[in-house]
């Protein structure tokens, strides 16, 4: 029986079911919660069966096949009675790895910094001359790019909940930016099952692919040694000169890559800030690798724009600054926000908390941040964490008010800045949204 079954109908699923249907499978996507009516309306286009609001077991459990969507849990029932009889679980990307013929793959996890890598390699292909895609967490998702407009190179976002349901998935090159505490709630907030998650990424590689990591983060050095297999490994730093890969030393970058080196001056990097020094070394190195020439990679770095939600300026009001940085959902995304501050901060800090520690950012919240704004349902956390180290505080309920308070506590000079260190799904539908609503705010003002 060829029958495939489709847990969860966002943006993966049903990419994964355009891609089933296309290649001929018997498919079935169920979600839980409401389908999104555009989704609802391709589906139908297609003509895939799906139901809504619940979870038909008879319809689920004769699968030969399930693909899972990343939000979905491993305690969730109907995941528990299908490990218990035994149907293949597989995540989105692997179901579109199977299917993408010759075609390369870049793939990039990490727990901060990869979406703006990701994009960073992206935009460096694409100048370089390249046939690629942008997919994964960002963008389309990589099945519905298979199914819809395959092409020769694919970069590819991905998380740590899509690598726990691989198999065979094997990038060309995977970028690993670092590792820190992040999602602990998923992981029987036990770091080391998140470690070994994110490590899978190299699971699958040969002789013939190549690894790109940091060489400067801590937890992926102590753990180095213990997944690295076959592949090829290649460094970035900012400590350290290297043989091969990419380093920093007196703002001068060096791609070294087969005997080519590659100079630049950390000052023509579009992307200011240290984290994105490390984010350009890991595409720059990248792309080298993927045959993308030095002048090119030149190029591309200088031109490359930031994103949306990261570090953006929103407006400056009567001399206060607002910046957007709602995609930082972890603690560490918060730490490089804060470290590139120059001015006093009021900091908007809140939301859905997966086991954060609070304590890595306790000395830059007192070095830099003179008042907080809590947006979240329960602030308890934030409260305990800094209510010693900021005299101000105060709790929000939306981006509207929190941009008030955050106004009414800064004085010229100051910068607002959002950057909550947790995920959105208490007030808001994600981080985007989170981001826009504070936008709007900030324009109402």
């Amino acid at each position: 029986m060829n029958r495939i079954v489709i847990l969860g109908a966002g943006e993966s699923g049903i990419g994964a079911a355009l891609l089933a249907k296309k290649e001929g499978w018997e498919v079935f996507v169920s979600d839980a919660g409401m389908i999104k009516p555009a989704f609802k309306n391709e589906l139908a286009a297609a003509a895939i069966d799906f139901e809504e609001g619940k979870h038909s077991k008879e319809k689920i459990l004769n699968a030969s096949v399930i693909v899972k969507s990343p939000g979905i849990p491993e305690k969730n029932e109907m995941v528990k009675e299908i490990r218990k009889r035994g149907i293949e679980i597989i995540s989105e990307i692997e179901f579109a790895y199977r299917s993408k013929g010759k075609s390369k793959i870049i793939a990039i996890t990490g727990s901060n910094g990869k979406t703006t890598t990701t994009a960073m390699i992206y935009h460096i292909c694409k100048t370089g001359g390249a046939d690629c895609a942008l997919v994964g967490n960002i963008g389309f998702s990589f099945a519905r790019q298979v199914a819809k407009e395959p092409k020769a190179l694919y970069v590819v976002e991905v998380s740590s909940f899509q690598l726990d349901d691989i198999k065979t998935f094997r990038p060309d090159v995977a970028v690993l930016t670092n590792i820190t505490e992040d999602h602990l709630d998923r992981y029987e907030y036990k770091f080391e099952n998140y470690i070994k998650s994110k490590f899978r990424i190299i699971e699958n590689q040969t002789e013939k692919d190549f690894f790109i990591y940091n060489d400067d983060d801590e937890i992926t050095k102590k753990y180095l040694n213990q997944f690295l297999k076959n592949t090829n490994p290649l460094p970035i730093s900012m400590n350290h000169e290297l043989p091969e890969g990419a380093y920093i030393v007196n703002a001068e970058m060096h791609l070294k890559w087969k005997n080519e080196e590659m100079e630049m001056n950390v000052e023509d990097f579009a992307v200011k800030g240290k984290h994105n020094q490390y984010n350009t070394m890991a595409a720059g190195i990248s792309s080298a690798v993927m045959g993308i020439r030095k002048e090119k990679i030149r190029d591309a770095i200088q031109t490359f724009k930031s994103l949306e939600h990261r570090m953006s300026t929103v407006a400056i009001i009567r001399g206060v600054e607002f910046i957007n940085d709602s995609k930082a959902t972890n603690v560490n995304s918060t730490w490089y926000a804060l470290e590139s501050m120059t001015k006093p901060v009021i900091l908007i800090l809140g939301g859905v908390d997966k086991g954060n520690d609070y304590s890595f950012i306790k000395d830059l919240v007192k070095e830099k941040v003179k008042a907080i704004v809590c947006m979240g349902v329960d602030n308890t956390k934030i409260h305990e964490a800094f209510g010693n180290e900021v005299q101000l505080m105060i709790n929000t309920q939306s981006a509207k008010d929190a941009v008030q308070a955050a106004f009414h506590f800064a004085d010229k000079g100051d910068v607002v800045l959002l950057s909550p260190a947790c995920a959105s799904f208490d007030l808001f539908k994600n981080y985007e949204d989170r981001g826009n609503q504070f936008i709007e705010a900030v324009k109402d003002m």
